[in-house]
């Protein structure tokens, strides 16, 4: 789901009269784009040079459904029209990345993944155990 089509869905719902989205919950999407991981991997595959797909060895068939209705999406919010797939949003994503100059080492680093920042900042001192502020970065803040 591209957050420019999340975006369309919040504006409907905003747009809508109050007693057709009062209490609802909506599946943001459309049926044709009803992904597995397998897909999105693909997807990926085609897009970009010299990916692989691997799976790993212990790994068994993916029994679990990924079809999701829309329709209650598409009759209650007619408005809401989405504009992305996931083809068109890997080739925004790469394009992003390729342009950026971000390198393997720096998407893989505490800056991009929440954990290995969380470490980096206990590490540092700057959070304790408790992911709470530490009394150490106060005092090097004052």
């Amino acid at each position: 789901m591209h957050i420019e089509d999340i975006s369309r869905a919040f504006i409907a719902a905003l747009e809508a009269p109050a007693d057709v989205v009062f209490n609802e919950a909506f599946n943001v999407g459309q049926t044709a784009h009803n992904y597995r991981i397998v897909d999105l991997a693909q997807v990926v595959a085609r897009i970009v040079p010299n990916c692989e797909i691997e799976y790993a060895a212990d790994a068994g068939p993916d029994t679990r459904s990924y079809r999701v209705s829309f329709e209650k999406i598409k009759s209650r919010l007619p408005a809401f029209k989405p504009q992305w797939d996931a083809q068109k949003g890997a080739e925004q994503l790469y394009a992003a990345y390729q342009s950026s100059g971000l390198t393997l080492e720096e998407f893989e680093g505490p800056r991009y993944q929440r954990i290995g920042h969380i470490n980096k900042l206990i590490a540092e001192g700057i959070l304790g155990g408790d992911l709470r502020h530490s009394a150490r970065s106060e005092r090097l803040a004052v």
